[in-house]
């Protein structure tokens, strides 16, 4: 959720933290703050709002060291203010801590730690570590940290620094994602790649349960038990372009754009020359295996979740094996009947997301095997799951998420005709029409990213209302419920999601004069009964915006009051296209109201607790 960043080397670090956060400001943006250690001692400055408010200070209080460690904060614990601000540190100010995740403990360790004097200026879990690695320090910065860290509860990743060792940073990770730069005579923390990536393209990725130690010249790891361990050195083959906005406004609006390319990415090697077989040699399966599976779990949160909804019809479709899509956060507590004969596909764009994560490892318990659909290579899923999928979206860096999900529908498509090719449920005749006809997608996204000033248009007139439903009927329904999520995590206008078919079950009360809805009609043999639901919202006032197929664009504009039409595809695959002109419309009607596009208040990108 948080973002860290930690240096030690030759150069001044305030810059180096400073660029670092702003790589990571998509992860949190309430406040930001680094400590550096300088001539005088370990030094603070943190303030609450986004990182340029920081700058602004630093420019009137500057920091001079080589060695330091930054935060950028999405409040848990606390309300962003300057004293809940990250670094935190102990009543001496000798010891400095930056933490991405949460303590559960730490009432308890506070109440302690109150009784034998220490003194706590915050609200946040944070600060009760800072204070607990002074009070276990007895000349050995590491020791501190590990006994400290037996004795947290919860998830961390954490940077550490104190003026009695200036010369060495502790880095520790369980359950909180945490890399390790490697320079020449410097060496870097980050939460994430592009943290670090304008200076080094080498890094290890910690595991649950490791720490680094690192100085000018060496990267020492560890268990947190404090037994050494070695790890290959993982090289990053993306530049630091690809996190840039490349002349768009926005991130999100230039992810948009990005979709055919991540469409035609993820497909790329996993469709047969001939469009004739799938190839998911990643899923490492035979097929006997396949014909074990009796039942799926889709798990996920959010976006991915919704991607989920689809993924749930696809593979039903496709290979006639029963589905069920949980919302990660539940699923565990429910109770799952969760067998060897069970795959379990968790989604995640970051492949962080700390209650897809919990999931994954319930599921694993009880003997499942697991799938991982994420975008992030190295990722926690990726690293636990049995198997990885990886979308190739390249970096998203919006916190609504636009490519990865759609990148995600392509990955539910793959999944779900190889599972029918390996279990017969469809023949070579079948999967080549819809592999064909998923490889025509990306030039029919680029179409429709060509009418984005008509989506312009449609929603600045919507953007006037404080309130919108979407609806549809199967896959119509799976994509509204995104469309109405993308429309209020970024324009904050209330907007809600129902199937077509069940507005007349109390829905309808809210329909009045005026009120605007979008309505998607893709589904061919559902078109006719969503038509007379939108008839159903017309007799009462609505103003509907119909998306719809060009093949059936006539026959809908006689029911509507606007139309916006997506080219003709099978209708499993309409999701991939008709979710591209709801992103547009979110978009454009949060730039009409002024937003933050790219950082909706709240909220942050990377869910690493629960």
């Amino acid at each position: 959720m948080c973002g860290i960043v930690g240096y030690i080397g030759g150069r001044d670090s305030k810059a180096i933290l400073i660029e670092g956060l702003k790589k990571l400001e998509y992860r949190g943006y309430d406040s930001a703050g680094i400590a550096v250690y300088t001539a005088d001692g370990l030094e603070v400055r943190k303030s609450k709002g986004r990182l340029a408010v920081l700058e602004e200070k630093l420019s009137d209080e500057p920091l001079h060291g080589s060695v330091g460690i930054g935060h950028t904060r999405w409040a848990t614990h606390g309300k962003p203010s300057d004293l809940n601000s990250h670094p935190h540190t102990d009543n001496s100010s000798k010891f400095s801590v930056v933490h991405n995740g949460i303590i559960e403990n730490y009432l308890e360790l506070r109440e302690e730690l109150a009784i034998a004097g220490h003194r706590f200026v915050s609200e946040t879990d944070t600060e009760v570590i800072s204070h607990l690695i002074a009070s276990e320090y007895d000349g050995d910065i590491v020791a501190a940290v590990q006994r400290a860290v037996g004795r947290m509860r919860g998830a961390f990743a954490l940077g550490v620094l104190t003026e009695y060792e200036p010369d060495r940073l502790v880095a520790v990770r369980y359950a909180s994602p945490l890399v390790i730069g490697i320079g020449q005579g410097e060496n870097y923390i980050g939460s994430d790649i592009p943290a670090i990536l304008e200076h080094t393209r080498d890094v290890y990725i910690l595991d649950d349960g490791e720490m680094a130690v690192l100085t000018r010249d060496a990267v020492e790891l560890l268990t947190i038990g404090g037994d050494v361990i070695s790890k290959e050195i993982f090289h990053v083959d993306w530049d630091l372009i690809t996190a840039e906005k490349a002349g768009y406004d926005h991130f999100m609006l230039k992810e948009i754009y990005e979709q055919p390319k991540a469409y035609r990415d993820t497909m790329m090697g996993r469709i047969a020359e001939d469009g004739r077989s799938i190839q998911l040699s990643e899923l490492g399966m035979t097929q006997e295996q396949v014909k074990e599976i009796r039942r799926i779990h889709i798990v996920a949160c959010g976006t991915a979740y919704h991607a989920g909804l689809v993924g749930k019809s696809v593979i039903e479709q496709l290979a006639r094996i029963p589905v069920e899509t949980d919302v990660a956060s539940e699923y565990r507590y429910r109770n799952p009947i969760i067998t060897p004969d069970t795959l379990v596909i968790v989604v995640s764009q970051s492949g962080e997301t700390a209650d897809t994560l919990a999931a994954l490892r319930e599921a694993r318990r009880c003997g499942a095997r697991v799938l991982a659909i994420t975008n992030v290579v190295g990722s926690s899923v990726a690293r636990e799951a049995d198997a990885v999928l990886t979308t190739w979206a390249g970096p998203e860096i919006a916190v609504a998420s636009t490519k990865a999900y759609s990148s995600q529908l392509i990955a539910f498509y793959l999944v779900g005709l190889y599972l029918a090719q390996e279990l017969g449920t469809r023949d070579e005749a079948a999967i080549a029409e819809v592999a064909s006809a998923l490889l025509a997608l990306p030039e029919q996204v680029e179409s429709l990213l060509a009418q984005a000033d008509a989506l312009k248009a449609i929603a600045e007139k919507l953007a006037r209302h404080n309130s919108l439903f979407f609806i549809g009927r199967g896959l119509d329904f799976a994509v509204a419920q995104e469309g109405s999520l993308k429309l209020k995590e970024i324009s904050y206008i209330h907007s809600e999601a129902y199937p077509a078919g069940e507005l007349k079950h109390g829905t309808l009360a809210l329909i009045e004069e005026g009120t605007p809805a979008i309505a998607l009609v893709t589904q061919e043999e559902l078109a006719e009964k969503t038509l007379s639901n939108i008839k159903e919202m017309k007799a009462r006032g609505a103003h509907v915006l119909a998306v719809t197929n060009e093949s059936n664009l006539q026959e809908v504009a006689k029911s509507v009051d606007e139309q916006f039409a997506i080219p003709n595809t099978l209708p499993i695959l309409t999701p991939a296209l008709s979710v591209v002109p709801l992103q547009l419309v979110a978009y454009y009607a949060s730039l009409a109201l002024g937003h933050d596009v790219d950082k909706p208040r709240n909220l942050a990108k990377s869910v690493t607790v629960e």
